[in-house]
């Protein structure tokens, strides 16, 4: 599994995504809940980018239609969404925030 550098872990501000792109792949970053989740950016109901969204309860919201995505699992929480987005692995190393975009779960 290899993982690439996505940010420093003093740019997240605690609840505020951060949209960034590795390998061509869109990826929001949260710092939440005394972790941090990496999350494909976009809405499995409609091609928007879900860092605009806000993050509550290990979650983060699509800003258009309102569903909400579990950090953890990428499972989504209520309609219109019914497909899951995929989560990916993060550690963290020093202020480096590390996430292998080629291992989804």
């Amino acid at each position: 599994m290899s993982f690439l550098r996505a940010c420093s872990l003093s740019e997240l501000a605690e609840d505020t995504p951060k949209r960034v792109e590795l390998n061509g792949v869109p990826v929001s970053i949260v710092r939440t809940e005394g972790e941090v989740f990496a999350i494909n950016d976009i809405c499995s109901h409609a091609n928007v980018s879900l860092s605009e969204g806000e993050v509550e309860d290990c979650a983060i919201e699509c800003w258009l239609h309102g569903s909400s995505f579990d950090l953890r699992t990428g499972k989504p929480s209520g309609l219109p969404a019914t497909r899951p987005v995929p989560v990916y692995p993060v550690k963290i190393e020093g202020d480096d925030v590390l996430v292998s975009v080629n291992q989804e779960s």
